[in-house]
């Protein structure tokens, strides 16, 4: 692994957490995600399912995860199931976890490997009265096709018909969106090493790169800290590709007297950092610029300031609405008069800025969490306020990464650059 072990009373204690909310006499179960075919033999780039990694550390595919607080064997309440390695998986692809190994990175009891899954699932079931499943559940996901988890389901409810079957996302949501000691340090590190890139393209940007260049710096500061990668396809936009929300081909130059909008953060350890700043191409923002670039940055900290325990996420969204509004018309791009007389279907801020101010952050960007509940302490959030004048070729986003508290949330990112003037500053120092 790229990234340090981790202590595996996280697991231990997630699972705790989780079997605590379980029907009495149930099992539960999980599995990895696929490996996906790009062409011929060669696949995309594996990431281990969230809720399995959440619930035993394991980044090996073809996992499985029985959890069962009433089996009649205790040796059978928590049971892992590894790949069962042999000499052709080990001269293609490289050493697997043993049985032991997985016990070790999990704290799970039991590991076996998962030829024997089949066998030790069937004879469980019958002992179970109701089976938790999993599936990929999130408001903003579109699948667009069908994933381990429901072909494994069906397959399930097909040989088992006459049990009781329930969801385990709801559990695991709630479960996943306040972050332990153990998480916030690997969020932290992910965070570090999405600054040190920052720091690196600040130096690097001037006019005439590419924004696959400047994306090229960032991923080689990422790699050799030990990041596990890019936590989402990085956006690296200059002039009017700024004002496309997730614009990813980074493919334009960028000209002097543009602004370049990096949309840039690294993953560590499966948790994800989510950085967004706009810099000036040569090094110093023009007074428009400036000016913009000021509005969003007076609406993050405002937006920042609402981010407490007991605040509902979706209300947030529809304050930090009337704090753009006002600062659009003082940036004169709305006019008070029509705003007064607005549809309030179709608002008229939403021409600059079409997108929410946050999202839940954790081993998904876009992490699981329910926006019409109350904020509980220790959610960490995104905070991402933009304006895009498309006339201007002008887009600016600003985007930190806040924890939580039943006081003043605490800027994870307090640390990274982000005042105009210290931005430029960087830039243009040697």
């Amino acid at each position: 692994m790229r990234y340090d072990v981790i202590n595996s009373d996280l697991f231990k204690q997630n699972r705790k957490n989780f079997t605590k909310q379980m029907r009495k006499n149930s099992l539960a179960v999980f599995v990895s995600n696929d490996m996906i075919t790009r062409s011929a033999d060669a696949s995309y780039k594996w990431r281990q399912n969230p809720d399995l990694f959440y619930l035993s550390g394991i980044d090996q595919e073809e996992t499985f995860l029985i959890l069962f607080p009433d089996a009649p064997e205790e040796m059978y309440r928590e049971v892992l199931f590894i790949r069962k390695t042999n000499e052709v998986i080990m001269t293609w692809e490289g050493k697997k976890h043993t049985p032991e190994e997985a016990k070790q990175i999990s704290g799970v009891a039991e590991a076996f490997s998962n030829d024997s899954f089949e066998r030790i699932f069937n004879m469980l079931m019958h002992y179970a009265e109701h089976v938790y499943l999993n599936t990929n559940e999130h408001d903003r996901s579109v699948s667009m096709g069908e994933t381990t988890e429901v072909k494994f389901a069906r397959k399930v409810m097909h040989d088992f018909p006459l049990h009781k079957y329930v969801r385990s996302s709801p559990i695991l949501h709630a479960l996943r969106v306040p972050k332990s000691k153990i998480e916030l340090d690997l969020l932290s590190k992910a965070i570090d090493i999405t600054n040190k890139g920052f720091l690196r393209a600040l130096k690097f940007i001037k006019p005439g790169v590419w924004e696959y260049e400047i994306e090229a710096e960032l991923t080689h500061e990422y790699m050799i800290n030990r990041g596990t990668g890019h936590a989402y396809e990085p956006i690296v936009a200059t002039g009017e590709n700024a004002c496309v929300l997730h614009y990813i081909s980074n493919e334009a130059q960028c000209k002097a007297g543009e602004l370049v909008l990096m949309d840039c953060a690294a993953e560590y350890a499966n948790y994800n950092a989510d950085l967004t700043r706009t810099v000036p191409v040569s090094g110093k923002f023009s007074a428009r610029q400036k000016s913009v670039y000021n509005a969003v940055l007076r609406v993050h900290r405002a937006a920042a300031n609402l981010m407490t325990a007991g605040t509902v996420l979706n209300d947030l969204n529809n304050e930090v609405r009337k704090i753009m509004e006002a600062e659009l018309i003082k940036l004169r791009l709305l006019k008070a008069a029509d705003v007064k007389k607005q549809d309030k279907d179709n608002p008229l801020y939403k021409k600059y800025f079409p997108h929410g101010t946050a999202h839940f952050l954790g081993l998904d960007v876009h992490d699981v969490g329910n926006r019409f509940d109350k904020l509980k302490a220790g959610a960490v959030l995104t905070c991402e306020p933009g304006i895009y004048i498309r006339e201007e070729n002008l887009g600016i986003r600003i985007e930190n990464n806040l924890l939580v508290t039943k006081g003043k949330p605490i800027d994870l990112m307090a640390n990274i650059p982000i005042e105009a003037e210290e931005i430029e500053s960087i830039m243009n120092s040697k």
